[in-house]
């Protein structure tokens, strides 16, 4: 297939290059022209570049993805004249990537509808090492058929692909994911500095965790604290990975949610204060497992 792929990112570039990958053609745009280059350079005859995303929609696509960085974006590229809306034909299938909220998830997919274009939001789990390994979990809103029709894309890209129901249900399903994530990062820390601060060796303790009943994903994958593994953030002084900046997008996401739908989440809104705490302390950019740098001694 001929598919367009808009926002060239840390995870972007890698699920674009799968798709590249499993031989189809790319039309891209990001607006970090060195990303573009990037894939121009990687897969050349394979892939072009567009100007802007109402150009890249003209170009008699199969299928657009985006994969940006927040709702703002998502409206930015898909609505007004500019947008991709007013510029692609009826045949033209769009998936959103992007983590947003669900309502505007939902906006977005209805004024699609309404000129006959199957749109799914799409966002994933699995991180920037799941991207490159084409081993993300898409969780898919939108109508089940046009689900099925389109699963051969998401499998080119991920290794769980899973249908959560009608549209914006996509961004449901990533939102509560994404905050129960940030709250396990920050029991992780917690357990993870108090144990090393009473005597324990941390890869002794991170063992006995992750075979005991505190076994959980940011502890056996994605452990926070430096040096229990190899090739996660906490080992390369928190770089790299997802920003502390984008978890607290994510539970801003989820307090939103939360309100509209009255529903209590203590433990999601302390998350959030505590993300909020140590961005407005410069740490912003680290990856969000840096956050046990609130716990550990000095």
């Amino acid at each position: 297939m001929k598919i367009g792929f808009i926002g060239l990112g840390n995870m972007g570039s890698p699920m674009a290059s799968n798709l590249l990958k499993a031989g189809h053609e790319l039309v891209i745009f990001d607006l970090v022209q060195a990303s573009v280059h990037k894939l121009l350079q990687q897969y050349p005859g394979k892939v072009s570049a567009a100007p802007s995303p109402k150009l890249l929609a003209q170009g008699g696509l199969d299928l657009i993805i985006t994969m940006l960085p927040a709702a703002q974006h998502v409206k930015s590229v898909y609505l007004g004249g500019e947008g991709l809306l007013a510029s692609i034909t009826p045949k033209t299938v769009l998936i959103d990537s992007s983590t947003i909220d669900p309502q505007t998830a939902r906006e977005v997919a209805s004024l699609a509808a309404a000129q006959g274009n199957v749109m799914l939001d799409a966002p994933v789990s699995g991180g920037t090492g799941g991207a490159e390994a084409g081993t993300l979990t898409f969780m898919v809103g939108g109508a089940e058929s046009d689900f099925h029709q389109w699963k051969d894309v998401f499998t080119k890209m991920g290794k769980n692909i899973v249908y959560c129901g009608a549209s914006g249900n996509g961004q449901v399903a990533k939102v509560a994911n994404n905050m129960l994530l940030g709250i396990s990062m920050i029991g992780t820390a917690e357990a993870m500095s108090l144990g090393v601060s009473l005597g324990m060796d941390p890869k002794i303790l991170a063992g006995i965790i992750n075979t005991s009943s505190g076994r959980c994903w940011s502890s056996d994958t994605y452990n926070p604290y430096p040096g229990v593994l190899e090739n996660v953030p906490s080992s390369r002084g928190y770089t790299g990975g997802f920003g502390a900046d984008l978890m607290l997008k994510d539970l801003g996401l989820a307090a939103e949610a939360a309100k509209s739908a009255k529903q209590p989440i203590p433990l999601g809104s302390l998350a959030q204060q505590m993300y909020q705490t140590f961005s407005l302390q410069g740490h912003g950019g680290l990856d969000f497992s840096a956050i046990i740098n609130l716990f550990r001694k000095k």
